[in-house]
């Protein structure tokens, strides 16, 4: 299991927060997600052998956010 944070732009509200939770949790070997508006991060636990950290960012970019 892996650990990363990543600087997010334009999460404002508890509407963002959810979005972005929402979508990183339905990948698979995603295991936990945090998400700290007051920070702008978002911490994600996930297994490295079923997803790609190339494939997290994306995820929040669908979302409508940025990965700084």
């Amino acid at each position: 299991m892996v650990k990363v944070i990543f600087s997010v732009s334009g999460m404002s509200c508890e509407h963002c927060k959810n979005a972005v939770e929402k979508a990183l949790n339905k990948l698979e070997g995603v295991q936990t997600v945090q998400v700290d508006l007051q920070l702008g991060e978002v911490a994600i636990s996930y297994d490295e052998n079923i997803v790609t950290r190339e494939k997290l960012i994306n995820t929040i970019t669908e979302t409508g956010y940025s990965v700084i």
